[in-house]
């Protein structure tokens, strides 16, 4: 820590002439907190490097007071604010105590700072944290900031967070010329401003314009959460995508009604989880690739659980979907409770890798979270992968011919049980693949599967059993339709209107949107 307030001190960039003097600092730590935050405004307009890590050391609770002198104290050494030269610490020394609102003010000074960072994108956070809080007093800090930037981006909304802090200025013109440039701004922290001025404002022209600009503003908002609720849904159809797909062979080819399809993707989720301990116990320093490793393993654990159970329940129950129904609810159960006895009943936490933390900001009510982009793309994947395999492979071939007929495909030669296991497994497979993707967004628990079991079986019902594309067009329609009617009904209601309307599509076309045609049985 002690280098740390030497590297800020010989380091950080200079922004002007003035130093920080023993009467400012003084200022900055002994008095009243509103005293105190008017001293932080007055320093930010001449701050230099001694400052910014006066400011460091006030927010990490390392300074005391001695009668008039200062003192930075880190591991058992003290340094002159002033000077920045090593200095004894008396034993009288008091601590400089700052309350709650003091340290949000030390925070958002000391974002400020970041201004004059060489990153771009610290400069650009920096823009973003003034956004939330304008402040008059930081104009001459902002007018600093633009005068020296060079990005264009980052001068468009340096230009705006000066807009923004000269709303409060008590010259009408500023004030007029300031809610005109806030009309292109797509923040919604600079709506909730505009929201907040209009109230105080009493000028009438001033005020027109202020209602013209957040007019502007909410129409490019609106954009934004189209945009999101689009996104929004997709990422939620390629998870019932991922869960469907297992289903679209177990159910739309087989005919096997799997009540236990969701605990398969729950030992996908948990098989996730093992490989996640491993790497952070024998490989940490691989642990942003553990991820990798678990599709696979949560692939094969779901798959062979899935042959298992083919093998030992589902095959003595094929054209007898009643018991097979009630016969897999039972081994649902037996799966919750054996993970439950292994785990615990309470939920555990996955992580994710740290390239799939963040997200992409597209615009100011606009953030793609890489995590979803990344399951987005892994249900493509996945997708691809099952269609290639069921068109062009020799297993796809023999699952397709003993769907179409089974005793004309026995007469020929294929092993009309095995490829049963073997579908079965491929689609207790794909199921731990949801499994692994569904980890990477929430916790993952007992109850995982259920959550997604009944949505799974309406999109392939809806889809046409059968029908991959089907699953696809479904999937992706009832994601967005969901979450374009969450924003208008909420999510109770919207669930509801989304099933009412599964209901009155299947009443119309019993097969699903895309039926089987003949006797074909197309993947």
């Amino acid at each position: 820590m002690f280098k740390r307030v030497l590297l800020l001190l010989a380091a950080f960039v200079a922004m002007g002439a003035h130093a920080l003097t023993q009467d400012e600092a003084k200022a900055l730590a002994v008095g009243e907190t509103d005293a105190r935050i008017e001293a932080i405004g007055k320093a930010l307009a001449t701050a230099d490097d001694k400052t910014a890590a006066f400011f460091q050391a006030l927010a990490d609770d390392a300074v005391k007071v001695s009668g008039d002198k200062l003192f930075i104290v880190r591991d058992g050494k003290g340094v002159d604010p002033i000077t920045g030269n090593d200095v004894a610490v008396p034993n009288d020394a008091e601590d400089v105590v700052s309350n709650n609102r003091m340290r949000g003010e030390l925070d958002s000074a000391m974002a400020s700072l970041k201004l004059f960072s060489k990153d771009d994108k610290q400069r650009m956070s920096a823009v973003g944290e003034l956004q939330k809080d304008p402040d008059e007093s930081r104009l001459p800090l902002i007018e600093k900031a633009l005068a020296a930037e060079k990005n264009p981006a980052i001068i468009e909304q340096l230009s705006l967070v000066r807009a923004a802090a000269l709303l409060g200025s008590s010259d009408k013109a500023k004030r007029l010329e300031a809610a005109k440039a806030l009309g292109v701004s797509k923040s919604p922290a600079i709506k909730s401003m505009l929201i907040e001025r209009m109230k105080a404002e009493t000028e009438v022209d001033v005020k027109s314009a202020l209602e013209l600009s957040l007019r502007n503003v909410e129409a490019s908002l609106a954009w934004g959460e189209r945009l999101g609720a689009i996104f929004s849904g997709i990422s939620l159809g390629s998870i019932l995508l991922l869960v469907a797909l297992g289903l679209a062979i177990t159910y739309g080819l087989m005919g096997v009604i799997n009540m236990a399809h969701g605990e398969l993707m729950m030992i996908g989720a948990y098989a996730t989880y093992f490989v996640q301990n491993q790497f952070r116990q024998y490989l940490p320093g691989a642990f942003d690739w553990y991820l990798v490793a678990a599709v696979p393993v949560a692939f094969m654990a779901s798959a062979i659980v899935g042959a298992i159970l083919e093998r030992g329940v589902i095959r003595f129950l094929y054209g007898r979907p009643l018991e097979t129904l009630l016969a897999t609810w039972g081994i649902s159960l037996a799966l919750q409770q054996l993970v439950r006895s292994t785990f615990g009943a309470q939920n555990v936490g996955v992580e994710n890798p740290s390239w799939m933390s963040g997200g992409i900001a597209v615009m100011g009510n606009l953030q793609l979270p890489y995590n979803r982009i990344v399951i987005i793309g892994f249900a493509a994947a996945v997708l691809v992968a099952m269609s290639l395999l069921i068109a062009k492979t020799r297993l796809g071939l023999f699952v397709r011919g003993v769907t179409q007929n089974r005793p004309i495909a026995s007469c020929m030669g294929v092993n009309t049980a095995r490829v049963d296991t073997y579908a079965f497994a491929l689609g207790s497979g794909i199921a731990g693949l949801a499994g692994c993707a569904l980890s990477q967004i929430g916790n993952v628990g007992p109850d995982l599967g259920q959550a997604y079991i009944v949505d799974a079986f309406m999109v392939v019902v809806l889809g046409g059993v059968g029908q991959l594309a089907g699953t696809v067009y479904a999937a992706m329609g009832l994601g967005i339709l969901n979450k374009f009617l969450e924003g208008w009904a909420g999510a109770v209601l919207a669930k509801i209107a989304v099933l009412v309307l599964i209901i009155i599509v299947i009443q119309k076309r019993p097969q699903g949107l895309f039926a089987v045609k003949g006797r074909s049985a197309e993947a």
